[in-house]
This record gives structure tokens, C-alpha cells and sequence, in this order.
């Protein structure tokens, strides 16, 4: 039986503001992305997260950003390589040490937002952010974007890695994610997105806007946290799936 993993971002509440429902993802992903303080997240919100996903058995992993709290990360930024490298270690360290005071484990590393897309077009950017993350803690499992420069910078690094592919997002012709600011670039519709994640997992390849097939490795799905229907679209694919005859499992 084919498997796969539903993976989705979280722990990016920050003091009193409150971003996604958590707790309610957590029963149906199998690992989870806690961001740990560049682009969302606080201490609080990182022990909670990571204290919950550990007791639920969901894997789980740090998810550094930009240092941008007003911008959500999702701002590209132009930052000198070796300062954003430092970055990324701080954002790691921070992820793995509090996973460890909570007695829980840090799996997998994935980057987020704008750090991740430009590093999903900059194959050298990619390589130089996870070697940075793999210098904190060489077992990491490197979560790329399936398909793109990320994946060409981990087989570089003959490091472990996941390719992921995304649930509510519109792919371009070379696999990058079509911009959030586009028509049609991240899906609302929970029925279409559990879908479109059968067709792709039945296909073993990312499917565009445009109904190209590129072939890749699909280890892991992403069901963003920071949407009005994020639950509804993560129990859609998680059913979806599971009546095509997929298992879910921790990647």
C-alpha cells in the first residue's frame, strides 16, 4: 500500500495574537512545522506546540524564516549570506533545544515563506541554508519543495530528505509555487484539494496550472495552518486519501 505523510505548519501565534487551530491539526497530520521565532513564535508557543505534537506521536520539525514577525516571513529580503546562515542556525538551535526540554525530538527541518521560495529558485542559496541547519544538528531530515533547486541542493549534500508537495497551492511550469499574490494561487475549495493530492500521489508527480506532469518524489503533503478552511482542506485530503487507498504515516 502506498503511503505518505500530511505535514503542516504551526506554533506561529506570538504573545496574545493567535494564529491557526493548532490543536485541531495536530489530530490529523502526522508532523508538524513549529516555527521558532524569525518569522512567528514565541517560547511559550513553542513548548505548547512542541509538547502537544509530541504527546499526539506527530513528528516533529523546526520551521525557520526570515527574522520578519510584521511581514509573517513572507517578505523577500536581501540579507548578507553568512548573517542568514546564523540565522537559520539560531532559529534550529532554539527548535532543538526546546524540543529537548520538553522531552520531545526535533525530526526534520523545512524552511518557510519567502526564504523558501527564493531558495526554491537559488539552488546555492538552498545548499548554503541547509548546510547551515545540518551544522546544529547533522540528522535532520531536510523537507524540500519537490521538484526544485532545494532538492538539487540536498542531493548535493547527500544529506536525508523529504520532498514535499503542497495542498492548497497552484504550481507553476517549473514547480515553484505560483505567487501568493496571482488569482488562483492558494486553494480554498477543501473537496478540490483532496483531490488534486490523489491525482498526484497516484501520479508520483506534481501536477501545474496548466496540467503538466513533472515526475518527482513525494514524501509529504503540506496543509497550511493559516487559512480560514486549513482544518476542512487537511481532513478532506487526510479522507481523500485514505478512500484511494493511501496510507498516512510519519515520513
Amino acid at each position: 500500500m502506498p503511503f505518505v505523510d500530511l505535514n503542516a505548519d504551526m506554533g506561529e501565534s506570538f504573545g496574545a495574537w493567535k494564529m491557526g487551530d493548532d490543536e485541531a491539526l495536530l489530530n490529523i497530520v502526522t508532523s508538524a512545522n513549529i516555527a521558532c521565532g524569525g518569522h512567528a513564535g514565541d517560547a511559550d508557543v513553542m513548548a505548547a506546540t512542541m509538547t502537544l505534537a509530541d504527546q499526539n506521536g506527530v513528528g516533529i520539525g523546526a520551521h525557520p524564516g526570515f527574522m520578519d514577525i510584521a511581514g509573517f516571513g513572507r517578505n523577500r529580503m536581501n540579507v548578507p549570506r553568512g548573517t542568514l546562515q546564523n540565522q537559520i542556525r539560531y532559529q534550529v538551535a532554539a527548535s532543538v533545544g526546546m524540543a529537548r526540554s520538553v522531552g520531545a525530538k526535533v525530526r526534520h527541518i523545512k524552511l518557510h515563506g519567502a526564504i523558501s521560495n527564493m531558495s526554491s529558485e537559488d539552488e546555492q542559496m538552498a545548499y548554503d541554508l541547509y548546510e547551515a541547519a545540518l551544522s546544529v544538528d547533522p540528522n535532520l531530515i531536510v523537507m524540500v519543495l519537490a521538484a526544485t533547486a532545494q532538492q538539487r541542493a540536498v542531493k548535493r549534500l547527500g544529506c536525508t530528505w523529504a520532498g514535499e508537495i503542497f495542498a492548497d497551492r497552484a504550481y507553476n511550469d517549473d514547480a515553484t509555487l505560483v505567487d501568493r499574490s496571482l488569482p488562483g494561487a492558494v486553494i480554498h475549495d477543501a473537496e478540490l484539494a483532496g483531490k488534486r493530492m490523489v491525482d498526484m500521489v497516484q501520479a508520483g508527480a506534481i501536477i501545474t496550472e496548466s496540467g503538466k506532469h513533472i515526475p518527482t518524489q513525494i514524501d509529504t503533503i503540506c496543509l497550511h495552518g493559516d487559512t480560514a478552511e486549513a482544518v476542512q482542506i487537511a481532513g478532506s485530503v487526510r479522507d481523500t486519501l485514505k478512500q484511494a487507498g493511501i496510507e498516512l504515516r510519519c515520513f
